[in-house]
């Protein structure tokens, strides 16, 4: 049986293994292929639903209820990451726009084509903002007010969108030069990306402290089971022992959601 365990472990492992970047050039290589009609990945709930079945038949109910705690956590932990890094790129994206906007603006160019010429190598959400600047510039409209309506669709960078407004409408009320406001919003957005690198520089060790005691249950069900103890009998031979496996996960979630929440409020 501590075979089994092995096995399930590694399948595991491969499935949440994350890609390496020559891998991920080749899969967009080969897109065209897939689209054309050749073998596909089976898609993410494919793949789930599989191994959702597997645990059940080796471990039964209680490990199918465990594997679905627990793998409910590291989807949400996943998928908080990537939002994360969305967001960091959107927000330094948007701050190399506008310092895009602000030389454009130095070089003496009007603000709607100083808008269309950053929007041209601009990220893609600061692309879409100053596109907006450019139109609404153009057509003579309220360029602030533009950029607070589309502000509210966007939910990675609005904030700053916002700021950009703020500092529209205090160069059309007081005469303040927008290109000295511009960069200065630029670079307050870099500084804000530089604190949270080294922010998450420094809270890496706390959370990998986090991921290696949310992994020793499965340590010591491994020695228990490589020193003749039966824990893994136990625990899907009898009622009582899928309970425990049940409870068990549901606490290591519970550590796992904590240690997150920790995290998250000193980033914030």
């Amino acid at each position: 049986m501590s075979a089994t365990v092995a096995l399930l472990l590694g399948g595991a492992a491969l499935l949440v293994w994350p890609a390496s970047p020559a891998a991920t050039r080749v899969r967009a290589l080969r897109t065209d292929v897939a689209s054309s009609g050749g073998l596909r990945r089976p898609p993410p709930v494919v793949l789930a639903v599989a191994v959702l079945g597997l645990v059940v038949l080796v471990a039964g109910p209680g490990g199918g209820v465990a594997a679905l705690v627990v793998g409910g956590v590291l989807w949400r932990a996943r998928s908080a990451r990537r939002r994360d890094r969305s967001r960091r790129d959107a927000v330094d994206g948007l701050a190399e726009g506008l310092a895009g906007f602000a030389a454009e603006l130095r070089a003496g160019h009007p603000p709607a084509a100083a808008a269309g010429a950053a929007a041209r190598d601009a990220h893609e959400v600061c692309a879409r903002s100053l596109a907006l600047v450019e139109a609404t510039a153009r057509l003579g409209g309220d360029v602030p007010t533009a950029l607070r309506e589309f502000a509210v669709g966007e939910a990675l960078v609005g904030v700053h969108v916002r700021r950009l407004a703020d500092a529209w409408s205090l160069a059309d009320r007081h005469g303040i030069g927008l290109a000295g406001l511009a960069e200065a919003v630029a670079e307050d957005l870099r500084a804000r990306v530089r604190f949270e690198g080294r922010l998450g520089a420094q809270l890496a060790g706390p959370r990998t402290t986090a991921a290696v005691l949310a992994g020793l249950p499965v340590v010591g069900l491994l020695l228990g089971q490589l020193l003749g103890a039966r824990p893994w009998a136990v625990l899907t031979g009898s009622a009582l022992g899928q309970g425990l496996l049940v409870v068990g996960a549901v606490l290591v979630a519970v550590g796992l959601e904590w240690s997150a929440h920790l995290t998250a409020r000193v980033v914030r």
